[in-house]
C-alpha cells in the first residue's frame, strides 16, 4: 500500500481532532451534565482503546489481530481513504450545524435548540456517522481484525451514548423531538 495513503490518513484525523478541540470553545452553557469519570469511562475509554487497536501492528505480535481480512493494496487504501475523508466531512460539518449546541457528553444545554437542517434531516446523530465512516476506512487501510474490533467497541459506545442523548433530547424538546425521530434514522439513512 502506498505510504502516502497512511499520511493522508494521519492529516484526516488530524484535522478533525483540531477542528473538535478549536470548536469545542465555542458551545452554550451546560445546565447538566454527567460526572467526569462516568465520561471517561462510557465514551473517552472506548475510543481511547479503538484508537490503540488501529495503532502500529508491532504491538500486537504474530497472534490473530494482526490477520489480514482484506490485502494491503492500493485499491483498500484508497476505498478506506474515501470512506475516512467522507466521514470528516460528514463529522465536522455535521458538528458546525450544531454549533454552540454540541457537547462531549451527555448534558442538556441553556437555550439548547433542535437541529434538522442538513445530515440531521436524513439522520439524527450524524456526527457519530461520519466518525464510524472514520473509523470503518482507517479499519480497512489497516487490514487487520483488530479494526473490527475497534469499529464493534465505537459502534457500541456510540449506540449507548445515542440513547442517552436521545432520553435528554426528548425530555427537553417533547413531542418534537418525538416527530423528529418518527421521521429519521438514528445513524445510517433509512436502515439504522
Amino acid at each position: 500500500m502506498n505510504p502516502h495513503i497512511k499520511t493522508a490518513l494521519q492529516l484526516t484525523w488530524m484535522v478533525v481532532w483540531a477542528y473538535w478541540l478549536i470548536s469545542g470553545f465555542r458551545v452554550k452553557k451546560a445546565k447538566s451534565r454527567e460526572s467526569l469519570f462516568k465520561r471517561f469511562i462510557q465514551y473517552w475509554l472506548p475510543l481511547l482503546v479503538a484508537f490503540w487497536l488501529l495503532g502500529k501492528g508491532e504491538w500486537f505480535g504474530h497472534t490473530w489481530f494482526r490477520e489480514n481480512f482484506v490485502p494491503h493494496n492500493n485499491a483498500v487504501g484508497i476505498t478506506g481513504l474515501v470512506l475516512c475523508l467522507a466521514g470528516a466531512a460528514i463529522a465536522c460539518h455535521s458538528r458546525y450545524l450544531l454549533g454552540k449546541n454540541w457537547s462531549v457528553s451527555v448534558q442538556q444545554k441553556e437555550g439548547h435548540e433542535l437541529i434538522r437542517s442538513g445530515m440531521y434531516s436524513v439522520v439524527r446523530h450524524p456526527i457519530y456517522t461520519g466518525l464510524l465512516l472514520l473509523f470503518i476506512g482507517n479499519t480497512l487501510i489497516v487490514g487487520d481484525y483488530r479494526g473490527i474490533l475497534a469499529v464493534l467497541i465505537v459502534f457500541v459506545s456510540f449506540w449507548m451514548k445515542l440513547k442517552k442523548e436521545e432520553k435528554v433530547l426528548e425530555e427537553t424538546f417533547g413531542e418534537a423531538y418525538v416527530a423528529y425521530k418518527s421521521q429519521t434514522k438514528a445513524l445510517v439513512p433509512y436502515v439504522l
